[in-house]
């Protein structure tokens, strides 16, 4: 179940002059995908069913991903994928209600995996810890926050972090979680605008927030969080918003919702999500110079609900949805490659 998302109308400027009357849009075109650099090369398929809005964790270079929407059901059950023989392994099923937009982090060596959607559209805060080693579930502290779907997780310094989402409203509160005490304490709320569907990432031990849905605007402001001062700190705004050349390639092509992020080697990479329907367009964000370039489109079907993650300074995506489909294909992206049709 997701938050309605409506169309936004593309403003136009109309320009007269002695000799004609022209009609152009003020949302900038990007670059041919000719033109682009990356190649998208798929791979495994994920060996559980296809679907949308599920989760993933990383431990130990070995991915977990589970729960989900797959269409008609919502899921529980839970698989890892070791990149190093490409097989995916059926693990212990999730114990707490099937469910779909909810989060997952890790810490530790174990993966903690909360919040969500259920089958009666409950919204749900129940949190749950994942041992690798022992292959087994347990039920930690409830989120500290409302319960909610649609957020966005992350970890560091050995404490897990959830942010915005929609309990029925748009937020924006951050909440730390300590395994050491399990327990959750309210943190400085994200600076900018409530949320939900937004993308998060780590870098350099600060957790960057951006991307997102809100009363029916897709956001571009983009916001660093460091848990040493419990402070954001904004960034550069994802769209045409000054008069300087560096954002003119911006202009309303990085803004979407329910996307994929994922780091490689000091850059970020976001691609997919929804936009007045779903979307394919890849950007790179160089995180020490903060700002954005554009890449090669992912070459799957475009899908919104998918999941990112990276291994060893590599990216993959995998599931998601569009209107008729629920995905279940594996894409790894190569930013400095060309463009090759025949690994698709």
């Amino acid at each position: 179940m997701k938050v309605s998302q409506f169309s936004k109308l593309p403003l136009c400027s109309v320009f007269f002059s002695l000799l004609a009357i022209s009609f152009t849009s003020c949302e900038k075109t990007t670059e041919s995908n000719d033109d682009l650099v990356g190649n998208w090369s798929r791979l495994y398929e994920f060996e559980g069913v296809g679907r949308t809005e599920a989760v993933t964790f990383t431990i130990n270079n070995i991915v977990y991903v589970g729960s989900g929407f797959d269409g008609s059901n919502r899921l529980n059950d839970f698989w890892s994928f070791d990149k190093s023989t490409g097989t995916w392994t059926s693990i212990k099923p999730f114990p707490g209600d099937a469910r779909n937009s909810a989060v997952a982090f890790a810490i530790n060596g174990k993966g903690y995996v909360g919040t969500g959607i259920d089958e009666n559209a409950t919204k749900l805060k129940d949190f749950w810890e994942y041992d690798p080693i022992a292959n087994n579930w347990t039920q930690v502290a409830d989120f500290g926050g409302t319960a909610r779907y649609g957020a966005v997780a992350f970890s560091i310094g050995g404490k897990g972090y959830v942010c915005s989402g929609y309990d029925g409203n748009y937020l924006k509160d951050l909440w730390e979680y300590d395994p050491t005490t399990n327990s959750w304490v309210q943190k400085s709320s994200l600076y900018g605008s409530k949320r939900s569907d937004a993308t998060a990432f780590v870098y350099n031990d600060k957790g960057y927030v951006l991307t997102g849905f809100n009363n029916g605007s897709y956001l571009n402001d983009f916001w660093a969080y460091d848990p040493t001062t419990d402070s954001w700190t904004e960034k550069r705004k994802i769209s045409d918003a000054t008069e300087d050349d560096f954002d003119d390639d911006y202009g309303e092509n990085i803004r979407r919702s329910n996307a994929v992020i994922f780091v490689m080697n000091g850059y970020a990479y976001l691609t997919c999500g929804s936009k007045s329907g779903v979307i394919t367009t890849t950007w790179q964000y160089d995180i020490s110079n903060d700002l954005w370039k554009e890449k090669t489109n992912f070459e799957g079907s475009a899908r919104e609900g998918a999941l990112g993650f990276s291994i060893e300074n590599r990216g993959f995506i995998v599931t998601g949805n569009n209107s008729s489909y629920r995905f279940d294909d594996m894409w790894e992206f190569f930013p400095n490659d060309e463009q090759n049709d025949y690994d698709n």
